[in-house]
């Protein structure tokens, strides 16, 4: 199945606006899609017989910057029978200092690495993921200040009384 009629199925299924954009540059090609259904997408994706995406290889953070006022989730998605891909990238809109964070449905219950890769979104990026079963810090403590990957980040100087080297 080529990318033309994987988008056909989607739009047949959730209508023409859940998909905001399409890029043919990327490798593999990617849609833009809305953040309000991205768990009932990415289970129509893996449920649907002949679409059949059956891993999750990459699930990413990005931060388009403060002024474009988005962070955003890209995932990467695989079916080993079909031999098919597709990234999905959804923007959300960047919080601001003590705003709650940018929200989005977890997929771990679809697939077991989204685990992982979302604590890891949420750890550097700061973006929750919403009935995830475990969300917390993966790769830095659970006291440390912000995320790092994040282009407002300003790095602390000190962590409990330690110079912190950049």
């Amino acid at each position: 199945m080529n990318f033309e009629e994987i988008v056909n199925r989607i739009t047949a299924r959730f209508g023409e606006e859940m998909i905001l954009s399409q890029e043919l540059q990327d490798h593999p090609h990617s849609i833009t899609v809305t953040s309000e259904n991205i768990h009932p997408l990415c289970a129509f994706l893996k449920d649907e017989e002949e679409l059949y995406f059956d891993q999750l290889s990459c699930l990413s953070g990005t931060d388009d910057g403060p002024k474009a006022g988005t962070l955003g989730v890209v995932y990467n998605l695989y079916s080993i029978p079909y031999n098919h891909h597709l990234m999905i990238k959804v923007k959300l809109p960047r919080n601001e200092e003590n705003v709650k964070a940018p929200e989005i449905a977890t997929v771990s219950d679809l697939w077991k690495t989204a685990d992982w890769h979302e604590r890891e979104a949420f750890d550097l990026y700061g973006i929750h993921f919403s009935d995830h079963p475990d969300l917390r810090r993966i790769l830095l403590p659970a006291d440390w200040e912000g995320h790092p990957m994040r282009k407002d980040y300003e790095a602390q100087e000190y962590y409990h009384g330690i110079k912190v080297k950049y």
